[in-house]
């Protein structure tokens, strides 16, 4: 795999950055199709997973950037995500940062590999946020395409028993899903509805 991730990357934050701003008070302690998560955790998971990729890309020790982003008052989400996100488009702009290696919780890759994977956590957490706020938005489609593809490459089904990895077993994708629908399954989630 030999493609440069950084503008996919840059989509699904862009994505992302429109779904957060749809975000509602009164939202924050809804469920969402991660059960260990309501939408509040989430945004900090989101926010935090793009503040420890923008550390990798910058050459930093990311596995010590704790993947949740604390003290974030609830009307500031929109503003938090931006910050993240710029550090990580700031980060990662020299050429050189896409082969270097890299460490990410699924090991050491080269960096255009590790941003590949968190283009894929980036657009599956954009399903499972949009899902929780009852889809408000239309979402990407190639952005979905590319995360499946990534997602089948690295998660095969008898890895889905390692206890460290975020995902479930594949469960079957709804009659006529979308490109998202059939990532949320493949990756263990069900929709809320």
């Amino acid at each position: 795999m030999n493609i440069d991730p950084r503008p996919l990357y840059t989509r699904a934050t862009e994505q992302i950055a429109a779904l957060v701003a749809t975000v509602r008070p009164e939202q924050l302690a809804g469920p969402t199709p991660c059960a260990e998560f309501d939408v509040r955790t989430l945004l900090s998971h989101i926010a935090g997973g793009t503040r420890r990729i923008a550390v990798v890309g910058a050459g930093g020790d990311g596995m010590a950037v704790r993947p949740f982003l604390d003290g974030v008052e609830d009307d500031r989400w929109s503003a938090a995500y931006d910050e993240v996100r710029t550090e990580v488009r700031k980060s990662w702009a020299d050429d050189a940062r896409l082969d270097a290696l890299v460490t990410v919780p699924w090991g050491e890759a080269p960096g255009r590999i590790a941003l590949s994977g968190y283009v894929m956590e980036a657009v599956t957490h954009t399903w499972d946020l949009s899902e929780s706020l009852g889809r408000p938005l239309a979402l990407d489609p190639e952005l979905a395409e590319f995360a499946l593809g990534i997602a089948l490459r690295v998660l095969p089904d008898e890895r889905r028993d390692d206890e460290e990895l975020p995902f479930d077993s594949a469960v079957p994708a709804p009659e006529g899903a979308d490109a998202y629908g059939r990532l949320a399954a493949y990756l263990g989630r069900r929709p809320l509805s």
